[in-house]
């Protein structure tokens, strides 16, 4: 069974809210690591356990909606923001590299009391 599905099976049979987080991307033009991410990871991302978890919503750095709660103003591009009704919940500054990207994704949304970790 793949990790989409897997999620998927185990939020229908929990009970669970199917879309309760939302993973933001904070971006901005001509970022160099932003457009890696994309390259390496921004097709694949929301085919992923986690993109169904926590669907990817991108903001530029510039245009943060006001009803974003965050710890702090991004310093960098990308910063990924986790965040539950516009509430941060973790942050990952940069991005390391599809290899680390993985990895430090899943520490981050095991702050998420719904989180199922799929590899278990």
């Amino acid at each position: 069974m793949t990790q989409t599905l897997r999620t998927l099976f185990l939020t229908l049979w929990l009970g669970l809210p199917a879309q309760a987080a939302e993973l933001v991307m904070i971006d901005q033009t001509g970022c160099y690591y932003c457009e890696l991410w994309t390259q390496e990871i921004g097709d694949i991302y929301p085919k992923t356990a986690e993109g169904a978890f926590a669907p990817l919503r991108r903001i530029n750095i510039r245009n943060i909606p006001e009803d974003l709660e965050l710890a702090s103003y991004p310093a960098y591009t990308p910063t990924f923001i986790l965040v539950e009704n516009n509430r941060e919940l973790a942050r990952l500054e940069g991005y390391p590299g599809e290899d680390f990207f993985w990895p430090m994704i899943s520490q981050m949304f095991e702050q998420h009391p719904d989180y199922i970790d799929p590899n278990l």
